[in-house]
């Protein structure tokens, strides 16, 4: 009798372990970032991002949509300054990974859209499909790369040598490779580092993003997040900057 009762309790407590471990239908994370100062120098700033990640038997399925908005305090030729908007840009991505087995290596079709109004190319669309598998994965450290054969379409803007007239566009699509990793270190139960590196590489550029974040937990389903980002395209035209850089602190629930 003792016997059956042990065995009973052991079989119900790895059942609740295993369910414990389960992955939830759906993993959400909302981020926003603001930031406003006035006086001497006026400037805002807004960011705020959506990461859905969708869990199913055999699919492992992610929706990114990134914005972010600023206004600066220009100066102008004749000593005067004006509040202007100075960056607009909106990203979009989805990821749809089928699983090959317990190994958790996978087979994805990957697709994103950038708008932004101020940067080297107005728009840039990317479409790929590949291989990915995990090298690493714990309850504490994950970490995974990818990669496969793709193609883009991208509007690289020329500016206008006359300030009088507009900037004009050059229309670019090809062939890339793209390559991806991600890392992520849980380094205690309320601690998380995070990094993602993509490269998508063609004969017209080579587009690479990297993040890298640290979010504390406040509570069950608030963190705060601090992170570094950095873009860069090896082809502009000239007047443009090849790298743009973006250092935030977001508050971020998750659901």
């Amino acid at each position: 009798m003792h016997k059956l009762t042990l065995l009973l309790t052991m079989t119900a407590l790895a059942t609740a372990s295993y369910a414990d471990e389960k992955k939830q239908p759906w993993d959400v994370e909302v981020d926003v970032g603001a930031i406003a100062t006035s006086g001497n120098t006026e400037t805002t700033s807004i960011q705020f991002k959506v990461d859905a990640k969708q869990n199913l038997e055999k699919w492992e399925n992610q929706y990114v949509f990134n914005s972010l908005f600023k206004e600066d305090e220009v100066s102008q030729d004749d000593g005067t300054s004006n509040t202007e908007k100075t960056a607009e840009k909106y990203f979009g991505s989805a990821k749809f990974a089928y699983l090959l087995g317990v190994e958790k290596s996978y087979l994805f079709g990957f697709g994103s859209y950038t708008d932004d109004k101020f940067g080297a190319y107005r728009t840039y669309t990317t479409l790929a499909l590949g291989y990915g598998d995990w090298l690493y994965s714990s309850p504490r450290f994950n970490w995974f790369v990818e990669a496969g054969p793709g193609y883009f379409e991208g509007e690289k803007v020329i500016e206008s040598a006359d300030e009088n007239l507009p900037d004009t566009i050059s229309n670019e699509s090809g062939a890339i490779l793209r390559a991806a990793t991600a890392l992520e270190w849980k380094i205690t139960d309320n601690a998380e580092f995070k990094q993602t590196v993509s490269v998508e590489s063609g004969a017209d550029n080579t587009r690479t993003v990297s993040e890298t974040s640290l979010a504390t937990s406040i509570n069950g389903s608030m963190k705060m997040k601090v992170g570094f980002t950095v873009a860069n395209d090896t082809d502009v035209a000239p007047g443009k900057e090849k790298t743009d850089t973006t250092t935030f602190i977001n508050l971020v629930y998750s659901f």
